[in-house]
This record gives C-alpha cells, sequence and structure tokens, in this order.
C-alpha cells in the first residue's frame, strides 16, 4: 500500500473489469485504456468505498465483498457500465 491508503473496491472492479472485456461475451467491445478507465470509474460510481490504511483490513474487506452475492452486486454494475460506455464512447 504505496499511498497509506486503498479503495478495496477499486481493486476489486478493475480486476473484474479486466475478465468481462477478455471473456468471449465482450470480446467485440473496445478494448482500449480510455474505455477501460471508463468503464472502472462508471462502476465505482455505482458502487461504496472501501478504504483500508493496512493489509490486514484490506484482507477482512475483501473476504467480506468477496461473498457470491456481493461478487453479483458488483458484477451488475459492471456489466451495466460496460455496456454504457460501449454505446456511448469517449475515445
Amino acid at each position: 500500500m504505496g499511498d497509506g491508503y486503498v479503495n478495496v473496491m477499486e481493486e476489486i472492479v478493475s480486476t473484474i473489469v479486466t475478465v468481462w472485456l477478455n471473456s468471449p461475451d465482450y470480446q467485440t467491445f473496445c478494448q482500449c485504456k480510455k474505455c477501460r478507465n471508463d468503464i472502472i470509474a462508471l462502476s465505482l460510481n455505482h458502487l461504496p468505498c472501501h478504504y483500508v490504511t493496512t493489509e490486514e483490513g484490506r484482507k477482512r474487506v475483501f473476504e467480506h465483498l468477496n461473498t457470491s452475492e456481493n461478487r453479483k452486486w458488483i458484477n451488475k454494475r459492471i456489466i451495466t457500465a460496460i455496456h454504457t460506455v460501449g454505446k456511448y464512447p469517449k475515445h
């Protein structure tokens, strides 16, 4: 944790967006850095922040967010963001 704090939700969303964009279902969507960043930002604007300052806190929050129910909730927002950015790209 370079800055002394990290938003665990941002780490999770960034990873999931990469997985979704590399999946067969989304191969036709733009893979450029601008679109990827727009998808992440739009997703994060619809999800709560979860900042932590220690690795122990990060692990605890990650475990809390990494449940089946929470993953479905996070994925829904990411998929909506992928389709929104795909429909209205800014690149």
